[in-house]
């Protein structure tokens, strides 16, 4: 895969399929359908009530650290991956959401990919957090590099860390393969 280099505060991440930019006025409603889709929200709490998703709305436009993902031949917006760089436990965290028609065309792995290397350009370490039940996130994290930390249980369900550590050679990325669902 190829990542395109750091552009300042505001760059745009490219890869072989997508870019990763800073969200727009005219993604906000593709962005509020991942807030409140059933099937993204399945093991992230279920939808976000209508209060929360306005005070998001008027928010994300620019926040720093969150990507829409895009399609780059056709501009689609098809998910989020957000990188809060004092996330869990200090640590840089990774977390991601795509739209149900998108799920199984590797968009999820090739721009998770994509982030957890940038971040690692410059943190000692990155990590990311799903439900134990959550296996196709699971599996995508594995995928990318990220290994099982610890498990903890949080918001009423059993939860899995994951960590990769910059220098860490364990497991290579795999190339994209389809994955049926795409949220952690």
């Amino acid at each position: 895969m190829t990542v395109s280099p750091p552009r300042g505060p505001a760059a745009v991440l490219r890869t072989e399929r997508l870019e990763l930019r800073p969200v727009r006025s005219a993604d906000v409603p593709a962005v509020t359908r991942l807030w409140t889709d059933p099937q993204v929200r399945r093991h992230l709490g279920g939808p976000v009530i209508d209060s929360v998703v306005r005070i998001r709305q008027r928010r994300i436009v620019g926040a720093p650290g969150c990507h829409a993902v895009v399609r780059a031949e056709d501009g689609v917006l098809l998910g989020l991956v957000t990188v809060e760089a004092a996330g869990r436990g200090g640590e840089t965290e990774v977390s991601y959401q795509f739209l149900p028609e998108h799920w199984g065309s590797g968009y999820a792995r090739e721009a998770v990919a994509a982030a957890v290397a940038r971040v690692l350009e410059t943190a000692p370490s990155v990590v990311a957090v799903t439900q134990q039940a959550n296996h196709r996130s699971r599996r995508l994290l594995e995928a990318v590099g990220l290994e099982h930390a610890e498990s903890f249980v949080e918001w009423d369900a059993h939860q899995i860390l994951y960590r990769r550590r910059a220098g860490a050679h364990g497991r290579a990325p795999r190339a994209a393969r389809h994955d049926p669902e795409e949220t952690a």
